[in-house]
């Protein structure tokens, strides 16, 4: 995968700032003694011991739809309590668009003290929980109530961290995740990445635990598959927008539209042409 070998990422200087809320399965997390501490990396992965430039406010403060396009191929990096830094590739979103939005959870403009991220300044974290265990993060948008979903990850550095902190956060003992599990979904790349309900309403822009660097290689239009949104039901035309954005070919999506596809290819869109 030519592409893939070509892209870089750079680490990033931040400030020493351990004050941040630590949740269960991080605390959890140990190293070897005598060991490597340098964590597991993709092999697509190269580090360059140069600063990276952090994506400020000018990035996040663009309409939903635009930022969940412009968010694929964009790098997730977290820093955890013990000093390691996870790094992932968004290469899946979801676009909700407040308002009118008959999906999104500020639909009709309604803003409670669950949603309030949502009304905030464009790159606020809105971290929510499902069925009283499972945690899912977005990133505000320009627009009221408008915020995009990171759907899946491509894990590119910490990937035996992330693997811990899956196992952490599962009830039974289960076998070894690959590397394509770790970050396929809302929730898993939440538990992947250590992002609980304490994250709610953090600034990407500003936060010492967590925050974006450019990816490089942008992708082109034919790379990127608009769909419809996984799993929010019955909501009328809403159901059947394309608001759910992923990277062509990419296998650390969480589901691919084959359909879609086939049709981006019959018009002669090949992915990297």
């Amino acid at each position: 995968m030519p592409r893939k070998r070509k892209l870089l990422a750079q680490l990033s200087a931040l400030q020493n700032n351990t004050s941040f809320p630590q949740i269960d399965a991080v605390e959890q997390l140990n190293t070897t003694p005598g060991a490597d501490p340098s964590p597991k990396s993709s092999k697509y992965f190269v580090i360059e011991k140069k600063k990276s430039p952090q994506l400020q406010e000018d990035f996040f403060n663009q309409p939903c739809v635009s930022l969940a396009r412009s968010f694929l191929g964009q790098i997730l990096v977290r820093k955890l309590p013990d000093g390691r830094e996870l790094w992932g590739r968004i290469v899946e979103t979801e676009a909700y668009l407040g308002g009118e939005d008959e999906a999104s959870h500020s639909k009709g403009g309604k803003q409670t003290q669950r949603n309030a991220a949502m009304f905030m300044k464009p790159g606020t974290l809105y971290v929510y929980q499902i069925y009283g265990i499972y945690f899912c993060m977005n990133v505000s948008s320009q627009g009221e109530g408008a915020a995009v979903l990171l759907r899946s990850l491509e894990p590119l550095q910490g990937l035996d961290a992330m693997r811990e902190l899956r196992r952490a956060s599962r009830k039974a003992p289960t076998r070894l995740l690959k590397d394509w599990q770790l970050c396929n979904g809302p929730s898993k790349l939440c538990q992947a990445f250590g992002i609980d309900k304490a994250f709610d309403q953090r600034d990407l822009t500003q936060d010492a635990a967590i925050w974006m660097v450019p990816g490089q290689d942008p992708p082109g239009e034919q790379d990127v598959v608009a769909t419809t949104r996984i799993g929010i039901g019955n909501r009328g035309e809403w159901t059947q927008k394309p608001l759910r954005f992923y990277l062509r070919g990419n296998r650390f999506v969480s589901v691919v539209d084959k359909k879609m596809e086939r049709e981006m290819a019959a018009r002669g869109h090949s992915p990297g042409s």
